[in-house]
């Protein structure tokens, strides 16, 4: 091994690093309400299936990409789709770039109610104080204070290089598992928990003739798996040249959507067996009411709650500081194509991170904006994985990329379904959640560029970006690193 080509150590330490990218805020949080709002076990039906059907077959996408051209997402669509699409690449490492922004802010905010937890400061007696508690706290010079902490503890980690991601993913994704499966048990374990179980596991197979259900399905694993990030590129350029990386994508796939069913146990449980009355409330109000108005209510009516409190903050913690580092590795692997050293790359990004994130910090709306924004834009991304292969030949990228030696798990000819099935799913899935922002009584609305949540403000800010990286192809090109060589097998 040398310094300019390190590996990770062992399929151990590989795994953990791409479960740390993957489980995050949004298993925790975002799948238990999202399950729960769509029939609980028909949910689970649609999202197994999409699992197979969506996130493993862009996982394994993203490390052939990855491990066959040691290069992150704009070296890898040049030498895989070639030379004309390095602005999909750029696209790619931007939008996982832009969410990083925010995503600091999210892990800024789970560090503040860990501190509060500890403190008890957070107040578990009435929904009330405890809406107070966040409005006062959301937007503040406090949030900043919690954005500019999470950037820092991303970028101590990531200046490490491969060996301090792997050491820190040694440590916090074991401890995620420990707390989770801790909180599981004792939600399990409380009075009436049944009902939480029953609902979450017995399928309404009625619910399953409805396409939302499966939309729903879809754009979970879309969000919640890391597939068709970029994300799974940057660390693949680590891989061993013999890893199985065809095993590795099945083992992601399933790990953390393992993780996102504990979560729901763990939330669920403890919804109907502490405030069955207020179930639907509780679910319904979003990621941030579910976990930040709503948790604080539940452990505070439990037996030693402020104890479990505390463990469910750190699973954030954990699950958000894990994500976080993989997104810095993504856009310092894209400086670092360049030709900037490593530490430097590191630290234009925290910085940029830091600054680029503060009116997400500071204004509740531009959050919203730019979570709705770049939320979708993932799909795009999605898409763009799937062109790459198919412009590259599905087949023959199946041969030559993914079955490469190393891999006892062979991909078979259901490959050749799969990826023109995924850039459908990805055109689907788009065109769904941009029709939920139109409003029909009032086109102008709809279409206004300045608004937190409709289709004008996705439409700017995508076409701004993508005109960018068009004007700017040759040049990303050159800056690849991937200038001697323009496909994978050429």
């Amino acid at each position: 091994m040398t310094e300019e080509r390190p590996v990770f150590s062992s399929r151990w330490g590989t795994m953990l690093v791409m479960l740390g990218m993957a489980v995050g805020t949004g298993n925790i949080w975002r799948f238990p309400r999202v399950a729960a709002s769509n029939g609980g076990g028909s949910f689970l039906v649609a999202w197994v299936v999409f699992l197979l059907l969506w996130s493993v077959p862009l996982i394994l996408v993203e490390f052939a990409m990855g491990k066959s051209t040691r290069l992150g997402p704009i070296g890898s669509f040049v030498r895989v789709a070639g030379p004309r699409f390095a602005w999909m690449g750029a696209w790619v490492a931007f939008t996982a770039t832009a969410i990083m922004f925010y995503y600091s802010v999210v892990m800024g905010w789970t560090v503040r109610y860990l501190w509060g937890s500890l403190t008890g400061s957070i107040p578990m007696e009435s929904p009330a104080k405890a809406e107070a508690f966040w409005s006062g706290y959301v937007g503040s010079g406090t949030a900043v204070a919690t954005h500019a902490v999470a950037m820092t503890l991303g970028v101590l980690v990531v200046v490490r290089g491969v060996r301090g991601i792997e050491r820190a993913a040694r440590v916090l994704i074991p401890s995620l598992l420990v707390l989770i499966v801790v909180l599981a048990l004792r939600a399990v374990t409380l009075p009436g928990a049944s009902a939480g179980l029953e609902f979450l596991f017995l399928p309404k197979w009625g619910d399953l003739l409805t396409a939302r259900v499966w939309l729903e399905a879809l754009t979970q694993n879309a969000w919640d798996t890391g597939a068709g990030w970029g994300l799974i590129v940057a660390y693949a350029v680590y891989l061993r040249e013999r890893e199985d990386t065809t095993l590795n994508a099945f083992l992601l796939g399933f790990g953390n959507n393992s993780v996102s069913l504990l979560a729901g146990v763990m939330v669920l449980c403890t919804v109907f067996a502490i405030m069955p009355e207020a179930a639907d409330r509780i679910v319904g109000a979003g990621n941030e009411g579910l976990t930040f108005v709503w948790v604080p209510q539940l452990f505070g009516r439990m037996p030693a709650g402020r104890v479990f409190m505390v463990l469910f903050f750190l699973a954030l913690v954990f699950a958000a500081w894990s994500s976080l580092i993989a997104m810095i590795e993504l856009a310092s692997r894209v400086l670092r194509d360049a030709g900037v050293a490593r530490t430097r790359a590191i630290l234009v990004v925290g910085t940029l991170g830091f600054l680029l994130g503060l009116p997400s910090a500071l204004w509740p709306d531009v959050f919203r904006n730019q979570d709705w924004v770049w939320g979708v834009g993932l799909m795009l991304s999605g898409f763009f994985f799937a062109f790459a292969v198919i412009r590259y030949g599905v087949d023959r990228f199946r041969e030559r990329v993914v079955n490469t030696e190393g891999c006892d798990l062979r991909i078979g000819r259901w490959w050749n379904v799969a990826i023109p099935l995924v850039a459908l799913q990805a055109v689907v899935l788009m065109g769904w959640w941009l029709w939920q922002a139109v409003n029909p009584s009032d086109l102008a609305a709809t279409f206004t560029p300045f608004s937190t949540f409709n289709v004008g403000s996705v439409l700017v800010q995508w076409s701004v970006a993508i005109a960018a990286f068009l004007a700017l192809n040759r040049w990303l090109v050159r800056i690849s690193g991937a200038d001697r060589l323009a496909r994978v097998d050429e």
